[in-house]
């Protein structure tokens, strides 16, 4: 068979914003890579479609439509709009081909995903490296859908649901993705300039987070379940990719997690030695300490990402992100110490915060060594725990959306939307028009020669502010 596959999980509108939905840069779907590789190792032809970089995208599906004979489409709930025109454009053109729809959607509205989809047959609604495999079955008439576990679909009028999700407890059995899918695309740039050094690929190395903070949804989408890749697969992907790419974009939750294992892999890709910028996206600043970012940088990291939060213990506290305000100091003075590019996410408006709690995250942001600081207001998302205290209060109603700002109007919050968005657009303002932040960052910039970062500050600010 003949399979097209098609990302929206960035989406076009998200795109438009300057923000995917890995953070400031565009990564590879590694999903549909992996479900690619499923694929392939099974006797299938596949395409792979990134709406992130289709200008005339319908054009595009109309030209890959005549060979396809199944369509496998990944979104979020961010994007499941999008999903839904892109599975009506293609049922416009041939309306017997079957739409299977997987990704954090399905997995939060596994039932659901198909009325908010209505054109689409199939909703995975677990991991789908073993599930493609039994639904192409079931396409070829060897396996009835009801069969095949982790899914729903359509029976006539009715959306029946196959037998119960599998997890994959062994990730080490999983095939390593099938990168060649999406060697057409440029991945890594912000705003059409390089944050990093190009070509640009990402790997997953557990999948899930041993964490509970009460924002996130992540252990709701991978089934909270907290499962690791071990050190040797993790080195042999690695060492596979070392020769095509020159970034490498680390996309685990939490990649710090477990010291003897992340060691274990430094000390290996020491021994190696391989070619390739290491870009961590998910690290707690608990997890810090001087001897394992020496290794780190000798390994060749030069990116970290922080999820700091806040400037103010109680509200690190409210959110249940088990670490304090020394411990961020420490993390984010040893990654300048270490000369990584560090970015941290900041969240104003838990419903504890007042504006002397807002000007104390912006004061410490600014303390900070940071080369990037993102500023968001705190959203209520599907499926967290701050989500369904709230539904369960009876403060919002399970189908009012998925992810709600946390608005006094609506009693999640102390300020209004467009007050935190103000809030927001000062802080910005505060961090990157700093003397001090401006010339530090032209010291580094023509010390390396490398202006791209100056261009990334600039670019937020626009889009942040004017």
């Amino acid at each position: 068979m003949k399979f097209l596959l098609i990302n929206v999980i960035g989406g076009t509108r998200i795109a438009l914003s300057g923000i995917t939905s890995r953070g400031l840069i565009s990564t590879p779907p590694l999903g549909l890579l992996y479900i690619g590789r499923a694929l392939e190792d099974e006797g299938h032809e596949i395409e792979l479609l990134d709406i992130f970089f289709e200008i005339n995208f319908e054009e595009k599906i109309k030209k890959s439509l005549t060979s396809a004979d199944a369509i496998g489409i990944s979104l979020t709930s961010y994007a499941y709009e999008e999903g839904a025109e892109v599975a009506k454009t293609i049922k416009a053109i041939d309306a017997s081909i079957p739409v299977i729809i997987g990704g954090s959607h399905c997995i939060f509205h596994p039932k659901k995903s198909l009325i908010d989809i209505p054109d689409a047959e199939i909703s995975v609604a677990g991991e789908g490296e073993q599930s493609i495999k039994d639904i192409v079955k079931a396409l070829n008439g060897e396996k009835k859908l009801s069969e095949v576990p982790g899914i729903f679909y359509r029976k006539i009028d009715k959306i029946e649901s196959g037998k119960p999700l599998r997890i994959i407890k062994d990730l080490d059995s999983i095939p390593f993705p099938a990168r060649h899918l999406v060697e057409k695309y440029d991945y890594g740039k912000y705003n059409n300039s390089y944050f990093f050094k190009p070509k640009l690929t990402s790997i997953v190395t557990s999948r899930g987070c041993p964490f509970q903070c009460r924002f996130c949804t992540r252990n709701v989408s991978t089934f909270n379940t907290f499962r690791q890749r071990s050190a040797e697969n993790v080195v042999k992907e690695i060492q596979e990719i070392d020769d095509k790419y020159k970034s490498l974009f680390i996309v685990d939750e939490n990649f710090l997690t477990d010291k003897k294992r992340i060691h274990k892999i430094l000390s290996s890709l020491i021994e190696i030695g391989i070619d390739l910028d290491l870009l961590i996206m998910g690290a707690r600043a608990d997890t810090a300490d001087q001897e394992l970012y020496k290794k780190m940088k000798k390994a060749g990291v030069k990116f970290i990402q922080f999820g700091l939060e806040s400037g103010n213990q109680d509200v690190l506290d409210f959110y249940n992100k088990n670490i304090t305000l020394n411990q961020i100091r420490k993390a984010v003075n040893l990654s300048s110490e270490m000369n990584f590019l560090t970015l941290a996410y900041f969240i104003l408006g838990a419903p504890i915060e007042t504006e002397r709690h807002i000007e104390k995250t912006i004061k410490f942001a600014c303390s900070l060594p940071l080369d990037v600081a993102i500023f968001s207001p705190l959203s209520y998302m599907y499926g967290s725990d701050l989500w369904n205290e709230a539904v369960q209060n009876g403060i919002i109603n399970e189908n009012d959306g998925y992810s709600i700002i946390a608005d006094s109007r609506r009693g999640i919050g102390n300020f209004t939307e467009k007050q935190l968005t103000n809030f927001c657009q000062k802080a910005f303002k505060r961090f990157y028009l700093r003397p001090s932040y401006i010339s530090h960052q032209i010291i580094k910039a023509v010390m390396k020669n490398d202006y791209s970062l100056l261009k990334t500050g600039l670019n937020i600010l626009k889009l942040r502010i004017i």
